[in-house]
């Protein structure tokens, strides 16, 4: 069992930058950040697996301008946008308890156990 607190939400221009925090109330498990807008599927943007040395993996779309990152000190999972497009445009995630059987499934929503409640960023261009 976890409890996650998502934060760092808001505005930005098209080509700004926005950093989301995580607050989870333990740090057993590899954790993710997703995004979802309203009509469309929950979509997995960045995860960083505990299992597997703290590896990375991102969604093609944001690879090269998100970071995912941890400070276990702080119990805090971070996700650095910078470069932001109007399509980034989303509720914001964090999910946490990894349940699923292959690495490539870490984009799916069913693999995970533990949700925020989301914060919202908006990109306008």
């Amino acid at each position: 069992q976890v409890d996650l607190v998502e934060s760092g939400g808001g505005s930005a221009q098209a080509g700004g930058s926005l950093k989301l925090s995580c607050i989870a109330s333990n740090m057993r498990y590899s954790m993710a950040w997703f995004r979802q807008i309203p009509g469309e599927e929950r979509e997995g943007v960045a995860v960083i697996f505990k299992y597997d040395g703290d590896a990375t993996h991102y969604a093609d779309s944001v690879k090269g301008r998100f970071t995912i990152s941890l400070d276990r000190a702080k119990n805090t999972l971070y996700l650095q946008m910078n470069n932001l497009k109007p399509e980034d445009t989303a509720i914001y995630y964090c999910a946490a308890g990894w349940r699923g059987t292959a690495t490539e499934m870490w984009p799916k929503a069913q693999a995970y156990h533990y949700w925020g409640q989301g914060t919202q960023v908006t990109v306008s261009s």
